[in-house]
């Protein structure tokens, strides 16, 4: 049985097919369109599905859809209708595309597909649940879903167990913790639903100076972290941005224009935003954890992406273990809506270990064999060296010693806005130099954004406060006081972006200025050649770390193809490129024509 997993005309769209329960393929629409949060119809996400499994779209059993767009179109006219006259500016805008398109959903799925079949729509919610609970390996767990909004919720919980998701309980919109650090995306000068991950690498340089004020002024935080917000400083309901003139006044100043020189006030802003996000997330994993009574939590919703406070519910929470689904955005709907149908709509039987998840490391986007990438290169007429299997993790790991930077193109593509391993730029976690010279030189942009590691899953607890996995790189946890540097504890004297130049461990480039690390722990099972290549890398320098980013430039989504790959390669500073058995090397390369249609294109986010 087939059924096609479909999110589509908000941030982040996807498609997702499963077949007899097993995910088969998934990827966001950006990855092929190019186009960064690329809010189309994933018709290229779909067409890959399709061939990945073999099928055709008459082979489908079911269309999921993520979310109710007759929901979703009664809220935003309900809304409207609260605040009229004020924003009009907003309806005028948003109300002829749902007129158009959003609202007739079911008809522009047949239209554009020549589907006849059975389409179903669950909740926005229920789908992020779904896509929590079902992949997880858990028999019985509790879920927590946050994020913007979707129909009317902003936040659910409830438990999930066998093959059934039953919410218990939810806040609803305009109440929303996503929104609200949207604001604050938006007041500190960056782009809502795309620089949110911006301001959570940008609070450790700041103080939470007004932390207090949010939990006095903006909202009304309870023990058992619901919460109401105070709706006279926002402009999001109405308006075509996301703070009004009472917010800046109570703040202190106008929004940051973008690109901007960031200030002192602006990391303090970062930093006290956080902060109260953390103690949200940490009340309501409380309240969860006390109303179901499990051992285990499942998260997803866009605020899942906040890997800072998911690490703090694993150590501070009560639960034993959290599972987070790794496209936790809204392009997780689509595989939430998919595995809905399979377990709740048609009752299949979900067999969990409790050990193994069934979410193969995220890597079900397209995979390219060595043919391919030999007919890409060849009928380009780039220079290339081709090693044996045997050779690339040796070979790629001396590369890494020397301090080349190298873009890593292996096997299927990453689903979720994280590189795992499967398209990443990697290099030396032990160089002083690296974090400012990958950002500035490769990857085209701030200074202060701080590196993941990846690391032996088998000797991740040597080098970082952690006990456990983190696959997906959703856990932040603390560098191992053994490998820091005493000297660099005290900071006092260095404010803002002075803090970043110390070398803090025997890690630098991966640690952050408050001694901690987003990490992705390596496991043999899921990345054979990659976890062989830092296995590698340890036996001949004794460090299981290495730097692992996504394999993209600023403003751009991942790559996805052999032609994405070289492009990024040849328009940024990288030394290497391994794309499968092919090694290239940057100087062996002819430079591009001057690249009009790029730079014109050059989006700074």
């Amino acid at each position: 049985m087939n059924i096609l997993g479909i999110s589509a005309f908000y941030h982040d769209r996807a498609a997702c097919l499963v077949r007899d329960g097993r995910i088969t393929a998934a990827a966001q629409e950006e990855r092929f369109t190019r186009k960064k949060h690329d809010f189309s119809f994933p018709k290229n996400a779909i067409r890959y599905c399709l061939e990945e499994a073999g099928i055709e779209v008459a082979d489908l059993d079911f269309i999921a859809f993520y979310d109710k767009p007759f929901t979703k179109f009664q809220r935003i006219l309900e809304t409207y209708l609260a605040y009229a006259p004020a924003g009009f500016a907003s309806f005028i805008k948003a109300i002829p595309l749902w007129i158009k398109q959003k609202i007739w959903m079911k008809d522009h799925i047949r239209k554009e597909l020549g589907y006849d079949g059975t389409i179903i729509f669950s909740e926005h919610h229920e789908s992020h649940a779904a896509s929590a609970f079902f992949p997880s390996p858990y028999r019985e767990a509790a879920f927590l879903t946050v994020d913007g909004v979707g129909e009317w919720a902003t936040a659910s919980f409830g438990t999930g167990s066998g093959n059934t998701i039953q919410i218990d309980s939810e806040i609803h919109f305009p109440h929303s913790l996503g929104l609200l650090y949207s604001a604050f995306t938006y007041y500190t000068g960056f782009k809502v639903n795309s620089g949110e991950y911006k301001v959570m690498g940008l609070a450790p340089y700041g103080e939470p100076k007004y932390r207090d004020l949010i939990l006095t002024e903006l909202m009304d935080l309870k023990e058992d972290g619901s919460f109401k917000m105070n709706m006279k400083y926002f402009n999001y309901c109405a308006g075509l941005t996301m703070t009004n003139r009472r917010f800046h006044k109570l703040l202190g100043g106008p929004p940051r224009k973008p690109e901007s020189k960031l200030r002192q006030r602006d990391m303090d802003l970062a930093r006290s935003i956080q902060e109260v996000t953390e103690e949200v997330m940490l009340r309501m994993a409380g309240h969860v954890h006390r109303s179901t009574g499990q051992r285990h939590l499942c998260l997803a919703g866009g605020v899942a992406l906040n890997c800072v406070g998911n690490g703090r519910i694993l150590r501070e929470s009560p639960f034993d273990n959290i599972w987070i689904q790794p496209a936790a955005g809204d392009a997780g709907g689509a595989l939430g809506a998919a595995l809905f149908v399979w377990y709740q709509y048609l009752g299949n039987e979900r067999n969990a270990d409790g050990t193994n998840d069934s979410q193969q490391g995220s890597y079900l986007g397209p995979h390219f064999d060595n043919a391919q990438i030999q007919q890409y290169l060849d009928g380009n007429g780039i220079p290339y060296e081709i090693l044996e299997d045997s050779e690339i993790p040796g070979r790629i790991a001396g590369l890494i010693a020397d301090e080349k930077v190298i873009g890593w193109f292996q096997g299927r593509m990453e689903f979720g806005p994280r590189a795992l391993g499967g398209r990443s730029i990697i290099g030396d976690a032990r160089s002083p130099g690296m974090q400012e010279t990958m950002n500035l030189k490769i990857k085209f942009r701030e200074s202060f954004r701080p590196f993941a590691p990846s690391v032996l899953a088998e000797k991740a607890s040597d080098y970082f406060e952690f006990d456990g996995e983190s696959p997906y790189m959703l856990l932040v946890a603390r560098v191992k006081r053994e490998i820091c540097n005493p000297e660099t504890w005290d900071q006092k004297t260095l404010f803002g972006i002075d803090k970043l130049h110390i070398v803090r461990s025997s890690i630098p480039a991966v640690t952050h200025i408050d001694y901690t690390a987003r990490l992705q722990t390596v496991n043999s099972r899921d990345n054979p050649l990659y976890h062989r290549m830092i296995e590698r890398f340890d036996e001949s320098h004794q460090c299981p770390v290495i730097i692992n980013t996504s394999f993209n430039v600023r403003g751009e989504p991942i790559v996805c193809k052999p032609e994405d790959a070289y492009l990024c390669f040849m328009r940024t500073n990288m030394d290497y490129l391994i794309m499968g058995n092919y090694l290239l090397e940057k100087k062996d390369q002819k430079p591009l024509e001057r690249d009009i249609d790029w730079l014109k294109e050059f989006e700074l986010d």
